[in-house]
């Protein structure tokens, strides 16, 4: 309040002083007596007028701290405002003959000095430039990225007192050697070492928002090789929402480094898809199916079902959503997608017009001996019987999540998932039981970022523990995609599913895992001397090399770039469903059997020698 006084004080002041001024540059310092006296009598008009226009421009809500365009903006529309209704003011009062008609020119263009100048001499006092630089203080850092983000950064960044940003660098030759806030860009992010080193600098920011997930992963690999500690800035989306400041920056983490550029989707389909229908997601509790349920909510739906066998994970879901979808109405289910009679009533009760089944056992080594036959009746039975609930009830879609451990499988889950994708296939040839023909679409896509199971969330534990990080095998490489990502592709695949189709996501390029924990270690400001990597052997059911399609598929190319569609010859039939069924309504089965069980049903299954069989 006591800052907002003052300020109108000093803009009070400020009018006086513009219109006598105004009076003396007209008369040369040497006003006659006549226009002396109306000078005197028109002063608190314009005073008062000025205050009251001024005050309607909401000059007095901002902070003189952080004056700036938008402020000036202010001051000269309020300034010229009062300049055009100072003439009708002295007309009517029938003062205009007092007052010359330069001093109603010279008067604004003094008071917009006055006002303006006094708010930016009080900033650059603030920020220490009034006088000189300001000091350095804070620690050293070179900026990545002269870009339309920098200049943001570089204004927080002197009002800072923890960083000293001592210079930019950008690959852009235009750029080179230009001044941003005073601050020279020095060269091309391939000499950061050179001027690391120069400029004794141990940490580095990268401001490059809106580039490419290739430039930001080139700009991250260069800075944590020339030893630097790196931070970002949030991402151009978040930037451009309004919810995160350029100011709010954070750790380099390895999703920076693996993401890539955003999943181009067909909203209106998406929307006719899922909007105003009851939609069924199993495994909603997982780190994929809680993805997917976000991603539905997104769309409107007019019921969201989440089934899950977990009873926290139900509860953790629905606290969730109550706070960040209010509006979506939920269904939250524990059970398991094993029980037949639950399953019935799911589907006679809430009528799904679409369902996506997350619901899997899927961790290799866990699932590869004591619980194979779990395994087998989980990720099999489970996905069988909801969908022959789907077809029965006639659900539109039911869209399978499946694995690129499928392909060539060499373990239980990789098998039991192929077997899940050829009840699917032999399921979609039936003969519809109603009206409506169901359509089962399989999804096949890798390993995803801080799923449960995934090694990300194990190698940060053995980082923080100060190491070792155990790799399998130096040669191990996998496929890798963020959630959110995965789940908008499930989403996209089950749209454009016509049925018995096995979609194909386009998971970039495979990564070495020892890569993968080195990138891990360096981010996280370490040196493998500090934390070394140790290799253990590869575990029951794993191998070297993830594939997504067999040998003897083919693909084809779909409308989206991220998509293709694996076509296989599953030469089975209604014969083998029976066989099928009451080889997996047994009793508990051991590991040896089950696996010669899968190898007879799923041809391209060979065990790893080193699973146990």
């Amino acid at each position: 309040m006591l800052r907002r006084l003052l300020a109108i004080l000093h803009d009070l002041a400020a009018s006086a002083l513009a219109w006598v001024l105004a009076y003396w540059l007209r008369f040369n310092f040497d006003i006659p007596p006549f226009f002396q006296q109306g000078l005197t009598t028109t002063l608190i008009y314009v005073v008062l007028l000025q205050s009251v226009i001024a005050w309607g421009f909401g000059l007095y809500r901002g902070i003189w701290r952080f004056a700036s365009l938008p402020d000036l903006k202010r001051i000269i529309l309020a300034v010229g405002g009062c300049a055009l209704l100072l003439p009708m003011f002295f007309y009517m009062l029938q003062l205009f003959s007092v007052v010359p008609r330069s001093v109603l020119v010279l008067y604004p263009l003094l008071l917009v000095l006055f006002m303006g100048g006094s708010r930016f001499v009080y900033r650059s006092w603030k920020d220490g430039h009034l006088l000189g630089f300001r000091a350095a203080t804070g620690e050293p850092v070179l900026v990545l990225g002269a870009g339309e983000e920098a200049p943001s950064l570089l204004r927080e960044l002197e009002r800072s007192q923890q960083w000293h940003v001592v210079g930019l660098l950008d690959d852009d030759p235009n750029k080179q050697g230009s001044l941003l806030h005073g601050i020279e860009v020095l060269g091309t992010l391939d000499e950061i070492a050179r001027h690391a080193s120069r400029l004794d600098v141990r940490q580095a920011i990268l401001a490059m928002p809106a580039a490419t997930h290739t430039a930001r992963h080139r700009a991250t690999h260069l800075a944590t090789q020339a030893g630097l500690s790196l931070l970002t800035v949030p991402s151009f989306e978040d930037l451009l929402s309004g919810r995160i400041a350029i100011s709010q920056m954070r750790r380099v983490e390895l999703e920076d480094l693996l993401g890539r550029d955003p999943v181009q989707l067909d909203e209106q389909g998406l929307h006719g898809l899922l909007e105003g229908k009851a939609v069924l997601v199993t495994g909603a509790g997982g780190s994929i199916g809680s993805e997917l349920c976000r991603q539905i909510a997104l769309y409107s739906p007019r019921l969201l079902i989440f089934l899950d066998i977990s009873e926290y994970a139900i509860y953790r879901m629905e606290q969730e959503f109550a706070k960040s979808f209010p509006q979506v109405a939920l269904c939250c289910l524990v059970g398991d997608v094993r029980d037949e009679a639950f399953l019935a009533f799911i589907f006679a009760e809430y009528r799904p017009h679409v369902v996506f089944h997350a619901a899997a056992y899927k961790h290799v080594p866990l699932m590869e001996n004591e619980n194979a036959w779990q395994a087998l009746r989980n990720n099999v039975l489970g996905t069988w019987l909801v969908a022959e609930a789907a077809l029965k009830h006639g659900t539109e879609r039911f869209v399978l999540i499946s694995t690129d451990k499928a392909v060539n499988p060499t373990n239980v889950m990789g098998a039991s998932k192929r077997l899940a994708e050829m009840v699917c296939q032999v399921l979609g040839r039936k003969e519809p039981a109603g009206l409506v023909q169901t359509r089962l679409v399989i999804v096949r896509f890798g390993n995803v970022l801080g799923s449960s199971g995934s090694v990300i969330p194990k190698f940060r534990e053995q980082i923080t523990q100060g190491g070792p990080v155990t790799v399998t095998h130096p040669d191990i490489v996998r496929y890798f995609m963020l959630i959110p990502e995965a789940a908008q592709l499930v989403l996209q695949a089950g749209l454009m599913g016509q049925g018995g189709e096995i979609f194909v996501l386009d998971m970039g390029e495979p990564i070495r895992i020892v890569d993968l924990a080195r990138d891990m270690i360096r981010l996280s400001g370490y040196t493998e001397e500090d934390i070394r990597i140790e290799f253990t052997g590869l575990r029951p059911g794993e191998k070297l090399y993830e594939e997504l399609l067999a040998d003897s598929e083919t693909t084809q190319p779909t409308p989206h770039p991220k998509l293709r569609v694996a076509r296989t010859d599953t030469p089975v039939d209604a014969a083998w469903l029976t066989e099928l069924h009451a080889w997996l309504n047994q009793p508990n089965l051991p590991a040896a059997t089950v696996k010669q069980g899968l190898m007879l049903r799923v041809p391209e299954y060979r065990p790893a020698e080193h699973s146990g069989v």
